[in-house]
C-alpha cells in the first residue's frame, strides 16, 4: 500500500509544531507558513475548497452535514427561526452549505467589500487575520434583528476571539437567547476551552459549539520568530509563477451562464431559502452550458472561485461533477499570503500571484491561487462576479493570463454582482404585457391573458404535511409555496369524465345565465377578469357564451388574489391603463363562505385610496353561489362543477398563484407556474369544449333563467358564513379558515390540505362520488349531517400533526 505523506510534516518537523486530537484531524488539515506578523503557521483545510482543490461534493457534503447537526440540535422550531452567519473570506461558502443543511434558515456572510448605498448593520475584527475588518451589509436589516438562534460559521475555532467579537457586537444591538458556533475543526487550546461558557454566562445566552473534529496545536516557545525566519529563508526558492516573466497566451473563452435575473450571487446581502430554490432549479442548465464549453477529452477540470464568491462556483462545480466524465475539483482565489514550497509534506505546493481585479476599497495588492500550477488540469473554469470582471482580470499579468500558462483551456464565467435596489418612489412606467398560451398555459392565446409572472423554473412545491404545518404554525403563508400537484388515478379520472358528462348541460346553463346578467346589469361590453385559477375556466366559458350568443369578442384576463394579502395591485394598474375600470367584471368559480368576496371588496377600497384610481366594482360574478355571498351568479345550488375536481390539468396547466417577497418585487405581477410536463394529462380544453357544446341546447333556458334572476331579490344573505361559524364552534375548531364549505372547497381540502373529516348532507347523491373516493384514499371519515346548507363541508385538521394526514399517514394515493 502506498504511504501518503501528511501535508503538515514539513512545518511540524522544522517548527516543532504538533497537531494532536481526533484521528481524522490529519485528513482534514495540513500545515503551511503564513506571511503574517501575528501568527507563524496556517492550518490548511483539505475540505474547505479554498487553498486545496477538492471534489465539490466533498466540500459541500462537509458543510451540509454540519448544518444537519445544527438542525438536530435546535429542533424543527428552532431551525425554522434560525439565521446563519458566515465569515469572509474563507468560510463564506461553508456558511452557505451549513445554511442549506439547517433547512429554512436565511444566510448572510460578512464582507470586506463596502457597497455604496448599503448601510452597515454591524462589524467586527478578526485579530489574527491578515485583513481584519468585517462588515455586515444585509439588504434587509431585520434579518439580524429576530429572536431566533444565530448560527455563526467559520472554518476553524481556535482562540474564539472572532466569534466573541461578533456576538458581542450583535448582542448589543440585537440580543437573543441562543447562539450556535459551527466550525470544521475545534482547535482551542486548554486555556481557551472555558471561554465560551464564561462568555455565555456574561451575556445571559446559551452558546453551543458544533464541529467535525477536535484537536489542538501545540506551539513551542519562540515559534513566531522561528516561522518568520523560515519564510525569509525560503522566499527566494518559492514556487511562484509570475505571469509577466513569460509571453502571454490567448485570453479565456467566456461562457454565458444564464444566471437567473435578480438572484443574489451569494450571501453578502443575504440569501434566503427562496433564493436557494431558484438556484437549485437553474443549476442543471448552467452546468450544461459549462460542460458544453469544456475541451473535448478533458480529464481533469478545476472550477476556481473568487475570494468571497465561493458558494455559486461550488454549486456549479458540484452540478458539473454530476454531468461530465472528467474529474472535477474546486478551489478559490484568496487574499491570504502563504509561503509555497514544492514538498509533499507541505500543504501549499505552488502559488500564482496576480493583482487584485475588483477595485478593492483597501487599494491594489497581490492576490493568490494555490495548488493550481502543476496540478495537471486540462481546463480551469474561472468564476468571478461582474464587479471583478475588470481590465486587471484580463491584463497580461492578470489571473486569466496566469492560468493560461498552466492549463490548455481557460473558461471565464461571470456571475452578476448583486446590489440591493435602493428604495425608490418611482414606479416603472410600463408593466409587462399579459402572458398567453401556448407559451404560458394550454389555452388558446385569445381565450385569456394572464397578468402574472412565469415562475415555472422555480421549485415551489412542498409536501402537503409540511405546508400544513408551516401554514398553521404561522411560519409560512399558503401563497408562499405550492402543493405537490395531485395526479389522479384512472378511477378518479373516470369519475371526472362521468361528472362532466352528467353536469355539462347544467354548467352551460349557469354560464349562460350569469353572462346574461353581466351584460344586462354591469356593462354591454364587459372586461372579464377572472380570479386565477378557479375562476379562469369560468371566465373562458363566459367569453365563449358572449361570442356564441351575441357575437361579442370580450377581453378576458386572469389575475391573482391572495387571502390575507389582497388582489395584485400591479394587475389593477395594468387594467386601469388599458381599460375603463367601470367595465371590469371580476369572475370566480363559486363561493364558499365568502372570504374572497370580502377580501376583494377591502382590497379594491385600499387600492383606490392609495392610487386615486376609481371605478372598479368589487362584486364578483360566479357560476355558483351556494354561500349566498354575491348578487351576480348562475345558480345558488351547491353542485359539482367538474373543474373543481382537478388542479392545473383543468385550468390550463397553471398552478395556484404565488406571492413571496424574494420572488415577487414591489412592481411585479404575482407569480405562477406552467406545468408543461403535465400536458399528457391535460383536460382543460376538453372541459371547455364539453360545456360549450351544450350552449345551443340551453340557450333559451339560460336566457329565461337570467330574466327570472333579474326580477328576483338577490341580496346576499351570507347564509354560508353563518353556517361556517356555527360548524367551527360546534366541532371545536374555533377558526373559520379551517372550515371549507361546498363541493368545490371540500375537493380542494382533499387535494391540497390535511383534512380532518368531511361533513356530507344526508342523502347527497352522485355529486359527492369523487369526494367519497378521495376521502377513502386519504383515510378521512365522511360524516352524514342533516340540515346542512351545503352539499358537503371539508374540515382541515385543527391541531395538525403528521399523523393527521390519513390512516396511513400519506397524501392522496395516485
Amino acid at each position: 500500500m502506498k504511504n501518503v505523506v501528511w501535508t503538515g510534516t514539513w512545518v511540524a518537523e522544522r517548527l516543532g509544531v504538533e497537531l494532536v486530537g481526533d484521528e481524522k484531524l490529519s485528513d482534514l488539515l495540513g500545515l503551511a507558513l503564513r506571511r503574517n506578523p501575528r501568527r507563524a503557521h496556517l492550518l490548511v483545510s483539505n475540505v474547505l475548497g479554498k487553498h486545496v482543490p477538492q471534489s465539490p461534493s466533498v466540500v459541500y457534503g462537509h458543510g451540509f452535514a454540519l448544518g444537519r447537526r445544527v438542525r438536530e440540535l435546535l429542533g424543527a422550531e428552532g431551525a425554522r427561526a434560525a439565521v446563519v452567519l458566515g465569515y469572509a473570506e474563507t468560510a463564506t461558502g461553508l456558511g452557505h452549505c451549513v445554511a442549506d443543511g439547517v433547512g429554512l434558515a436565511p444566510y448572510l456572510h460578512s464582507t470586506r467589500r463596502p457597497v455604496p448605498g448599503v448601510d452597515t448593520a454591524g462589524g467586527f475584527e478578526e485579530s489574527h487575520s491578515h485583513a481584519t475588518s468585517h462588515l455586515l451589509l444585509p439588504e434587509n436589516p431585520a434579518l439580524l434583528a429576530g429572536a431566533g438562534p444565530l448560527v455563526l460559521v467559520d472554518d476553524e475555532f481556535s482562540t474564539g476571539n472572532t466569534v466573541l467579537n461578533t456576538i458581542r457586537d450583535l448582542h448589543a444591538r440585537y440580543p437573543r437567547d441562543r447562539y450556535v458556533v459551527v466550525a470544521l475543526v475545534d482547535m482551542r487550546s486548554a486555556a481557551d476551552l472555558g471561554r465560551l461558557t464564561e462568555f455565555a454566562t456574561e451575556i445571559g445566552a446559551r452558546v453551543d459549539l458544533v464541529t467535525a473534529a477536535r484537536g489542538t496545536v501545540n506551539l513551542p516557545e519562540g515559534v513566531l520568530e522561528k516561522g518568520q525566519a523560515l519564510v525569509a529563508e525560503h522566499e527566494s526558492t518559492e514556487t511562484t509563477e509570475p505571469a509577466d516573466s513569460r509571453p502571454g497566451r490567448p485570453g479565456a473563452a467566456r461562457v454565458e451562464l444564464g444566471w437567473p435575473r435578480g438572484l443574489p450571487d451569494g450571501g453578502r446581502h443575504g440569501f434566503t431559502p427562496g433564493h436557494r430554490i431558484r438556484l437549485d432549479a437553474a443549476l442543471p442548465a448552467m452546468a450544461a452550458r459549462v460542460a458544453e464549453a469544456l475541451p473535448e477529452g478533458a480529464r481533469r477540470v478545476l472550477v476556481l472561485g473568487f475570494e468571497e464568491l465561493m458558494y455559486a462556483p461550488l454549486r456549479l462545480a458540484r452540478e458539473l461533477e454530476q454531468v461530465v466524465s472528467a474529474e472535477v475539483r474546486y478551489s478559490t482565489t484568496t487574499r491570504s499570503p502563504v509561503l509555497a514550497l514544492d514538498d509533499p509534506g507541505y500543504a501549499i505546493r505552488t502559488r500564482l500571484v496576480f493583482p487584485a481585479h475588483d477595485d478593492p476599497d483597501d487599494g491594489p495588492g497581490e492576490r493568490y491561487a494555490y495548488n493550481v500550477a502543476g496540478a495537471g488540469f486540462d481546463a480551469v473554469v474561472a468564476v468571478v462576479d461582474s464587479s471583478a470582471d475588470t481590465p486587471a482580470l484580463h491584463a497580461p499579468d492578470g489571473l486569466l493570463a496566469q492560468l493560461a500558462e498552466h492549463t490548455p483551456s481557460v473558461l471565464l464565467v461571470v456571475v452578476p454582482s448583486y446590489v440591493p435596489a435602493r428604495p425608490s418612489t418611482e414606479r416603472p412606467s410600463m408593466l409587462p404585457e399579459p402572458l398567453r398560451g401556448p407559451a404560458f398555459s394550454s389555452y388558446a392565446p385569445d381565450e385569456v391573458g394572464w397578468l402574472l409572472q412565469d415562475l415555472s423554473d422555480v421549485t415551489l412545491e412542498a409536501p402537503t404535511e409540511e405546508r400544513e404545518e408551516a401554514i398553521q404554525s404561522g411560519g409560512a403563508h399558503y401563497a408562499e409555496s405550492l402543493p405537490v400537484e395531485y395526479q389522479p388515478s384512472p378511477q378518479y379520472q373516470e369519475l371526472f369524465q362521468t361528472a362532466l358528462g352528467t353536469s355539462a348541460a347544467r354548467i352551460a346553463q349557469a354560464v349562460g345565465a350569469v353572462t346574461e346578467l353581466v351584460l344586462a346589469e354591469r356593462s354591454p361590453h364587459p372586461v372579464l377578469v377572472s380570479l386565477a385559477r378557479a375562476g379562469t375556466p369560468v371566465g373562458v366559458l363566459m367569453r365563449r357564451w358572449a361570442k356564441h350568443r351575441h357575437g361579442l369578442d370580450l377581453p378576458h384576463y386572469a389575475v391573482s388574489i391572495v387571502r390575507g394579502r389582497g388582489i395584485d395591485a400591479n394587475a389593477l394598474r395594468w387594467l386601469a391603463a388599458h381599460h375603463d375600470p367601470a367595465d371590469v367584471v371580476f369572475v370566480d368559480g363559486w363561493t364558499g363562505k365568502g372570504a374572497i368576496t370580502r377580501e376583494l371588496t377591502e382590497a379594491i377600497r385600499e387600492f383606490e385610496s392609495a392610487e386615486g384610481i376609481t371605478g372598479f366594482d368589487p362584486e364578483i360574478a360566479v357560476l355558483a353561489d351556494p354561500g349566498s355571498c354575491v348578487r351576480t351568479y348562475g345558480t345558488r345550488e351547491d353542485f359539482l362543477i367538474p373543474s373543481a375536481c382537478l388542479n392545473s390539468t383543468v385550468s390550463g396547466l397553471i398552478s395556484r398563484t404565488v406571492l413571496r417577497s424574494d420572488l415577487v418585487g414591489e412592481y411585479d405581477f404575482h407569480g405562477a407556474k406552467f406545468y408543461r410536463e403535465l400536458a399528457g394529462s391535460d383536460v382543460s380544453v376538453d372541459f371547455l369544449d364539453a360545456v360549450a357544446a351544450h350552449f345551443p341546447d340551453v340557450a333559451d333556458a339560460a336566457v329565461a333563467q337570467a330574466k327570472e334572476l333579474l326580477a328576483t331579490d338577490r341580496t346576499p344573505t351570507w347564509e354560508g358564513w353563518a353556517a361556517v361559524e356555527r360548524i367551527s364552534e360546534e366541532y371545536e375548531i374555533h377558526d373559520v379558515n379551517l372550515v371549507k364549505p361546498g363541493v368545490g372547497e371540500t375537493t380542494r381540502v382533499l387535494l391540497r390540505r390535511v383534512p380532518w373529516k368531511i361533513l356530507a348532507r344526508a342523502g347527497a347523491g352522485t355529486d359527492l362520488d369523487h369526494v367519497r373516493l378521495l376521502a377513502q384514499q386519504r383515510g378521512v371519515p365522511v360524516e352524514e349531517v342533516d340540515e346542512l346548507p351545503y352539499t358537503c363541508v371539508g374540515l382541515i385538521h385543527p391541531k395538525y400533526t403528521r399523523g393527521a394526514t390519513g390512516a396511513d399517514g400519506k397524501a392522496v394515493t395516485v
